[in-house]
């Protein structure tokens, strides 16, 4: 539990796309504020015991490790079925990792389950005495940035390293495209700017009535991408998006990022539903000096001429040519251009809401 709240990756880098509070596997610290200090505590009476009975790990934990309803079986890590004193099937001694989401590949399954036999065995020979963090907001605003995971996985695959247990990163490569898939490069001058689909967790709204009772739909309208910028220097160029300019954080070097939190498309619900549409997102590189747009990218949540796709892709090459289709290195702004500021609020985050953008004046 201490090992799976200190490294956020285990929880989104194998996960499926509804994430969060009220997903079928949050996290622990994502519902509750109070949940790391109750499970400190449960955690200070554990090490109280030198050989404390099978049954009351279950009265320990059972409580904690539930969803915002109380549902046992729905949390990230599941331990109703490891040993219940209620009944004989509560005594299975089974715990799952309901974060974890079946891949498309028997390959990465197969080292997906590696990863978690060899976690297991490391604790095992070695009992993690690490303190439990307290992420907060950070945890939703850096920890679903595909480069933020992959730096806390670096460090998950170094500990076991050091436990004598080696796991090569290219491994994980898969997954990680997988997780966080490429949504276009374009390079203006020497400078990359790459667009990564993140994470981006869905509310879940209020009742609704539908065909014979009630339904509790997501604002699905939210998508959230990661705009990585190389070879970048923040004193000459700005990049914008939509005329308003991204506070990049420096991440190494010359090499700069920013996660970008967006409406792709208006349902009939959703959260704040008077904000219109972002989309197409244009991004363009600015010399700060002249203000001049010296190139950039588009990228449209739908086909670009604004049609609609009649039929499925029969395959994953047809789906994967209607992505391509979305990203643009042409339609951006051309010319002059005096950008805008975005709020106070998102300057200091890792994740800019352009909904908040969309209420100024």
């Amino acid at each position: 539990l201490a090992f799976w709240n200190n490294h956020p990756s285990l929880s989104y880098l194998f996960s499926g796309m509804f994430i969060g509070s009220t997903s079928q596997a949050p996290r622990i610290d994502e519902g509750r504020v109070e949940a790391i200090d109750e499970l400190e505590l449960a955690m200070l009476q554990f090490n109280c015991f030198d050989s404390p009975s099978p049954w009351m790990v279950d009265r320990w934990f059972r409580n904690l490790l539930t969803d915002l309803t109380g549902n046992t079986h729905r949390s990230e890590i599941c331990m109703d079925k490891l040993f219940s004193p209620d009944s004989s099937t509560g005594r299975l001694g089974l715990i799952e990792f309901r974060g974890f989401e079946m891949p498309p590949h028997a390959e990465m399954s197969l080292v997906q389950q590696l990863l978690v036999r060899a976690i297991l065995l490391m604790l095992w020979e070695k009992p993690y005495t690490a303190k439990l963090k307290r992420h907060g907001a950070a945890l939703h605003d850096r920890y679903l940035l595909p480069m933020v995971v992959r730096d806390d996985f670096s460090e998950v695959l170094h500990e076991l390293k050091l436990s004598g247990i080696g796991f090569k990163e290219s491994w994980f490569n898969s997954q990680f495209e997988f997780r966080f898939p490429v949504a276009g490069t374009v390079k203006v001058d020497q400078t990359i700017i790459e667009l990564r689909q993140a994470i981006e967790p869905w509310n879940v709204l209020g009742e609704e009535p539908a065909a014979g009772g009630t339904a509790r739909s997501v604002d699905s309208s939210l998508e959230r991408l990661q705009v990585t910028v190389k070879n970048f220097d923040p004193e000459k160029v700005a990049l914008s998006v939509n005329g308003y300019r991204l506070p990049l954080k420096q991440w190494s070097g010359d090499t700069y990022f920013i996660g970008l939190k967006y409406r792709a498309w208006q349902p009939p619900h959703c959260l704040h539903p008077a904000i219109p549409v972002h989309a197409p997102l244009s991004f363009d590189l600015v010399n700060i000096e002249n203000e001049k747009a010296l190139g950039g990218c588009c990228y449209y949540t739908s086909h670009p001429g604004g049609a609609a796709y009649e039929t499925r892709p029969v395959n994953a090459l047809a789906a994967e040519a209607r992505r391509k289709e979305r990203f643009t290195t042409f339609g951006h702004t051309s010319g002059r251009m005096k950008l805008k500021s975005l709020p106070d609020v998102v300057q200091h985050r890792y994740t800019v809401d352009l909904r908040l953008a969309s209420l100024l004046p």
